[in-house]
């Protein structure tokens, strides 16, 4: 019989301390807050995937029954929070609403991270669409089957030209072999309203299901005027012949949501924190942008009439999986990606007309990508060896053009015919990349050692079309980034892994990046300007018993030649960034997570996350020496920590837990920063087995933001400063206040 550790009493007392450390860590913002209580979304008693067994990377898996019983509508990277090492931040109870969506692991911030879903590359997902979409566009959260998060590097062969960091995947629910109807109904707070409706065809003549769902998703801003509305279409069919298959997907989504008031530490204060543009008072916005100011309003910048953005995206791909012997498996995928995009803002900076001192500002976006992943597994004897390839090419196009507007009046929709443009840009970006592998399995598979390697070469041609924006070609390329891990089983509940990699990220066109510099700064600086690089190492222990699951990981990352855009002006002028290097990053920190199940139905779940990322080098912004070396990395909290408890008991359910969140700075110099806060949320439900011919009929409640806390939520949402003393920088936005949804799911 294989010898088990007695980790129960120690995990406990670890964890607990933990806990205990992470509250009580900022005592002036502890004890600022007095809703240290406990929440989180309904679901059945744990359903997260702790260990990632077998593994040479700290991983984690998300199961479909954690997806599903979470708030519908709801960001799969919402869902995410609760593991270790990943902070997410969105002013909306959603999680979906993308200006003020912030993901990081472990201090990497999200566009230094991977995403995909079935293998695809989403891009880096940021807000100013260049290379992707985000996951909340790509697919309805009702159609996720599984997310895997790999919080140090991601496989070798993840199609992603950004993941300094981790990576995410996501993965779509297959269609089911009975034929069936899945609906479900959410009403709730601020006039939401979300239908979900799916049709299974039901495995026909032993090869071919299909899947198609519609979405529609309409809910009223939380605070201000406006509303935040999607529609989405996603299909699937799934073609076996043999022991091969052929897969298929097109998905299509429809996004406009009206945006909220970016707000400073300094406004907050003297307008409060539900503070919002002034849509729909024309009069008093048409004043204040000729410098009659009231109700407290100071400034230009308080707020403006309104702003919003549009986006398009139809994704669409074909996957042949192959099992060409019964050692050898070859998989293709071919994908395309076509989004178009406005984001719109009211500016008083630019008139009309002499009568109308307002105009409409639009950043507008479109996207064109095809790209191929192949890869190949041959098993042969105690190896496993495997290679791939990725190549995609992108046409991105991204202009600031100016319209007309006399009054208020619905603005939401494509506009064209424009009568001024300060920029546009065009950039075809070629990326190729291929690995190769090999996974060794010795003592009988107790260890297995995996290692290899992958090249990645990302070339961009920049074409300035109108304005002085910069114009050329830059090109990032390694053509050795390795990777090697092992995982040695100690029993069969018991392993321990390590793993080690160095990845790139390539150069970023669209609205940031070295093209959003005039051409002169950019001819100044491209020739010392290199790609950002990461060298990250983990060492982990997991472990399983009959009751406890866990694991405990340490981990080190070495950031070189990071790249940062520094804000010259407020957001909405639109002033050109400066890029600067600021040299090396370090980081280093623990993660330790904990899922006791004491009965068939209560279970308690554990995350603590202690990260410390520290800029190590000082830059230059001009002729001004910045001493940001020490200084901690902005939006990358020292400590999280989440707990919730599960309980289910034949029909019923519920969840509750907490969130900590702990000091973030959005200033270089970490001169100002936001408190920490915990945030709580509470579900509960009912499941009848049936009702006359409905089946699996639920009823369920989801309450974010349980003991409705004030907090700041997002930071950087229009970048981040070297300094800010005074505590006027607009970049941050504040969270949702408690929302309360009632959701009836059920299937025919």
């Amino acid at each position: 019989m294989s010898q088990r550790f007695p980790l129960k009493p120690m995990c406990l007392l670890v964890l607990q301390a933990l806990a205990c450390h992470a509250y009580a860590a900022d005592p002036v913002d502890a004890a600022a807050d007095d809703s240290a209580a406990v929440a989180a979304m309904a679901g059945p008693v744990q359903t997260v995937e702790i260990t990632g067994r077998g593994q040479s990377r700290q991983v984690q898996n998300i199961n479909k029954a954690d997806l599903a019983e979470a708030l519908p509508g709801t960001s799969p990277l919402k869902v995410l929070e609760k593991l270790p090492g990943v902070n997410f931040q969105s002013s909306d109870p959603f999680g979906a609403y993308e200006w003020s969506t912030r993901f990081s692991i472990r201090g990497f911030n999200q566009n230094q991270l991977g995403f995909t879903l079935d293998g695809i590359p989403l891009g880096d997902m940021t807000y100013g669409n260049n290379n992707g979409l985000h996951i909340s566009r790509a697919i309805s959260s009702e159609n996720i089957g599984n997310v895997s998060v790999s919080q140090g590097a991601g496989a070798l062969g993840t199609a992603s030209s950004s993941n300094l960091g981790g990576t995410v995947q996501f993965f779509t629910l297959a269609p089911t072999d009975t034929r069936g109807l899945t609906f479900s109904q959410t009403f709730g707070s601020d006039s939401t309203s979300r239908t979900f409706a799916r049709v299974d065809t039901g495995l026909i003549n032993g090869v071919f299901k299909a899947s198609l769902s519609g979405t529609r998703q309409r809910t009223d801003k939380t605070k201000g005027s406006g509303g935040q509305d999607q529609d989405q279409w996603n299909s699937r069919f799934v073609f076996n012949f043999g022991e091969n298959s052929l897969t298929g997907f097109l998905n299509y989504s429809d996004r406009k949501e009206i945006d909220y008031q970016d707000m400073s530490l300094e406004m907050i204060k003297r307008l409060g924190y539900n503070w919002d543009n002034y849509q729909p008072d024309w009069n008093r916005a048409v004043n204040a942008a000729k410098g009659i100011f009231t109700g407290g309003v100071n400034s230009l910048d308080d707020a403006y009439y309104s702003a919003g953005g549009l986006r398009k995206d139809t994704l669409g791909g074909l996957t042949l999986d192959l099992q060409l012997t019964s050692s050898l498996n070859l998989k293709t995928t071919v994908y395309h990606h076509d989004n178009k995009g406005q984001g719109h803002w009211y500016t008083p900076y630019v008139k009309t007309d002499a009568n109308n001192p307002i105009s409409l500002r639009t950043t507008e976006y479109s996207i064109g990508r095809d790209g191929i992943i192949s890869d190949v597994t041959w098993e042969m004897g105690n190896n496993t060896l495997s290679a791939g390839l990725w190549g995609e090419r992108n046409n991105h196009t991204a202009s600031r053009n100016y319209y007309g507007v006399t009054g208020p009046a619905d603005t939401m929709y494509y506009l064209s015919n424009p009568f001024a443009t300060d920029w546009k840009q065009n950039f075809i970006t070629t990326t190729s990349q291929y690995y190769v592998q090999d996974t060794l399995a010795l003592m009988d598979g107790k260890l297995k050692i995996n290692a290899g390697f992958k090249s990645l070469d990302v070339d961009i041609k920049a074409t300035n079309l109108v304005g002085t924006r910069a114009a050329g070609t830059l090109n990032a390329e390694k053509k050795f980034l390795p990777q090697a891990g092992f995982n040695y089983a100690l029993s069969s509940d018991d392993e321990v892994f390590g793993s080690a990699s160095k990845n790139m990220r390539a150069f970023q066109p669209g609205v940031t990046g070295p093209f959003s510099q005039t051409q002169a700064a950019y001819n100044a600086g491209v020739g010392t300007l290199k790609p950002e690089t990461s060298v990250n190492i983990d060492l982990g222990y997991r472990f399983k018993r009959d009751n406890l699951q866990g694991s405990l990981a340490v981990y080190n990352a070495r950031f070189d030649d990071r790249q940062l855009s520094v804000a010259t002006c407020a957001g909405i002028v639109g002033c050109p960034s400066t890029l600067v290097n600021v040299g090396k990053v370090d980081t280093k920190g623990v993660e330790a997570i904990a899922v006791w199940k004491f009965n068939r139905e209560i279970s308690w779940f554990n995350s603590y996350t202690f990260n410390d990322s520290k800029y190590k080098s000082n830059y230059m912004d001009g002729t001004n020496l910045v001493a940001v070396s020490g200084k901690t990395v902005a939006d990358a909290p020292r400590q999280l920590f989440n707990t919730e408890v599960s309980y289910e008991t034949g029909a019923w359910f519920a969840r509750a837990g907490g969130k900590y969140t702990g000091k973030r700075y959005y200033t270089y110099m970490n001169d100002a920063g936001v408190p920490s806060f915990w945030l709580a949320n509470l579900s509960a439900g009912y499941k009848m087995k049936s009702l006359d011919f409905v089946k699996d009929l639920t009823l369920q409640v989801n309450v974010t933001n349980l003991f409705d806390k004030q907090y700041v939520s997002t930071i950087g949402s229009n970048g981040f400063q070297a300094t800010d003393p005074n505590g006027t920088a607009q970049t941050l936005l504040t969270g949702a206040p408690r929302q309360v949804f009632i959701t009836l799911s059920g299937k025919l």
